[in-house]
């Protein structure tokens, strides 16, 4: 098998240790983080299954956490409702956060404030 016969526990472990703490993605130049999310800002975020809104808290490498959130069961007239932040069925979760894998993520976009927040 080559050269992968030769590793030790210690060269898997270190080799481990060095993929599992890969950092957030940043800007080479002024050292901030260069994701597109930005931390207080309210999203509509769809999935593979559902779409949620709610006011992003914290960013992962796998996931991310969303305050006073809901899931959207319908949202009307998909362009209306990006803009009035009015949707047709919205189900809020119990306050506190809920968390989405960043694997599921489609699509989101900024949210117009406030965040549907009554079930209807």
């Amino acid at each position: 098998m080559g050269k992968f016969d030769d590793l030790t526990v210690a060269d898997l472990m270190e080799l481990r240790g060095l993929f599992g703490a890969l950092p957030m993605p940043r800007d080479l130049t002024t050292g901030r983080d260069d994701s597109a999310w930005e931390i207080g800002k309210n999203y509509l975020i769809r999935t593979v299954t559902m779409i949620d809104t709610g006011r992003l808290v914290a960013v992962t490498r796998q996931e991310l956490v969303l305050e006073d959130a809901a899931w959207i069961a319908d949202t009307g007239r998909f362009s209306d409702a990006l803009v009035s932040g009015d949707f047709g069925e919205v189900e809020p979760f119990p306050d506190g956060c809920v968390i989405i894998g960043r694997g599921a993520v489609i699509d989101a976009l900024e949210l117009p404030a406030p965040l549907p927040r009554v079930q209807k």
